[in-house]
């Protein structure tokens, strides 16, 4: 992905995990799992970060640890673990810890995106406005078809 932060005139790459479904037969739950990268072309920082599965027996669900690094440094400035649908605690190699952030107390903030008549043919919401708009009125065969 592609993500670009225009008050600071930066443009990450960024990688994403796998999406696992769990417990199909009885309760369902979403888990992510694997290696993630995060870099930054203009400032050089980069970050290495790991979603963890939960082990069969025992262990947590959502964990995560991360590292960053410096743009010329092997050895990380920061890491952090925690859960990445909770608390992320953040230390750094000054031996300062903290609370990276807690996802509870984020607020939700709506997405700006441009109207579909301005957005390229292959932009995701005008590439797939026909699946999205019959999946919301439940037209699934339609829906379906518009995928093709």
């Amino acid at each position: 992905g592609c993500v670009t932060c225009l008050d600071y005139d930066e443009h990450y790459i960024l990688t994403f995990p796998n999406g696992y479904g769990r417990s199909i037969l009885t309760v369902p739950w979403i888990e992510l799992g694997g290696e993630c990268s995060i870099n930054c072309s203009k400032t050089g920082y980069n970050a290495s970060i790991v979603f963890h599965t939960k082990p069969f027996y025992g262990g947590k669900k959502h964990r995560i640890t991360a590292e960053i690094f410096c743009p010329t440094d092997k050895k990380p400035f920061c890491s952090i673990e925690g859960e990445w649908n909770g608390v992320m605690y953040a230390k750094y190699s000054t031996g300062e810890n903290a609370v990276f952030i807690d996802t509870k107390k984020m607020p939700t903030i709506k997405k700006k995106v441009r109207k579909l008549e301005d957005q390229d043919d292959f932009e995701s919401r005008c590439l797939w406005k026909d699946v999205t708009y019959n999946l919301k009125i439940r037209d699934i065969d339609a829906a379906t078809a518009a995928k093709h």
